[in-house]
């Protein structure tokens, strides 16, 4: 069976429009603040972690099929084009792409039966297909030349590491050269009231991550997806603390490894994935303390620091723990590969 590698990361966070400037608020390890989110009808403003404005306008926002979308394919598009910036030039490659929602396009849903209310005559048919699931997959093809699969999955934020296992998938059935996986969300004032009835403490944010598979080599980054444990599902027999604790089971011991976890200083939402790794010793990042509570896009985000930590070579192997809110506890580690691995070509 052939081994997958990482080929690229790329992410748009509340640090902002890049992997690095994530990875930079992720090591200062200082809260990033938080911003009042307007909510109608109510005179006390729900709480956010904002994506701020980027400091250049991306040259894909004048591509024709993103002259009308929301902020989630803005945020994609970023995430992957970064992931996939430093793949030598080929035209002929062939690109599979899988897009992670939880949530979806909030933004422009809302508008759109916002409107449809008020007065359905004058609500704009525009509006519409941006409301679908599969609008900013769609959108990100057209930024890809060669995009032979295209795949949306929805699901809770472990679906993320569905996505990479799919992808690797893909690969080693030789469908695809390259395949790119993005974990995306947008923030509104429905999205960040939803959760904050689930959750009191959770600070919503939005943005996106993304994480390139190839077979072999092209791009050196010396990181291998060694392994994506076996969705553990939750149920009537299966509680979340079990579905966590079976999914931590499926990891062997490495020395010096890093544990990226879900923690969001939420004690509902926290408890099945502290129980799991309670007696964890070794390093540990949380990037939801952070970042903010993204959804699928902190998934993504999980997946991008610990993908990136071992390319730093600030340790050999990375664990990113996904204990997904209401389906499913997943988990994904990546880990240093020698020189021999990734430069052997397709």
């Amino acid at each position: 069976m052939s081994r997958i590698f990482v080929s690229g990361y790329g992410a748009v966070s509340p640090a902002g429009w890049s992997t690095g400037e994530m990875q930079k608020a992720l090591a200062d390890g200082n809260p990033l603040p938080i911003q009042p989110l307007e909510r109608p009808g109510w005179e006390k403003p729900l709480r956010m972690r904002a994506v701020p404005a980027p400091t250049v306008r991306p040259a894909f926002l004048a591509h024709p099929r993103l002259r009308r979308t929301s902020p989630i394919t803005h945020y994609a598009a970023a995430a992957m084009l970064e992931a996939v910036k430093n793949l030598p030039p080929n035209p002929a490659r062939r690109i599979g792409l899988i897009v992670c929602l939880q949530s979806g396009c909030v933004q422009y849903t809302y508008r759109f039966f916002e409107e449809a209310l008020a007065d359905p005559v004058t609500a704009s048919p525009l509006l519409f297909p941006e409301t679908v699931f599969a609008a900013p997959a769609s959108h990100l093809a057209a930024l890809l030349d060669n995009t032979p699969l295209v795949s949306t999955l929805m699901g809770d934020p472990a679906t993320f590491a569905q996505g990479l296992a799919l992808g690797a998938d893909w690969l080693r059935q030789n469908r695809v050269e390259i395949a790119v996986v993005v974990g995306t969300e947008e923030i509104n004032w429905l999205r960040a009231d939803a959760l904050w009835h689930l959750e009191h403490a959770a600070i919503i944010s939005g943005g996106a991550g993304a994480v390139a598979l190839c077979r072999a080599g092209e791009f050196p980054s010396g990181v291998e997806l060694s392994s994506v444990t076996q969705p553990q599902s939750y149920s009537a027999r299966k509680s979340r603390v079990h579905a966590a604790r079976a999914m931590r089971a499926e990891f062997s011991p490495v020395e010096n490894e890093l544990l990226c976890d879900g923690l969001g200083d939420s004690p509902r939402a926290d408890a099945p994935e502290i129980a799991a790794w309670q007696n964890w010793s070794g390093a540990r990042l949380s990037p939801k303390r952070i970042l903010g509570e993204g959804l699928m896009a902190a998934a993504a985000w999980q997946c991008v620091a610990a993908g990136a930590a071992v390319a730093e070579h600030q340790a050999p192997a990375a664990i990113a723990s996904l204990v997904g809110c209401n389906q499913q506890a997943m988990g994904v580690r990546f880990q240093a590969c020698c020189d021999a691995d990734v430069s052997r070509k397709l």
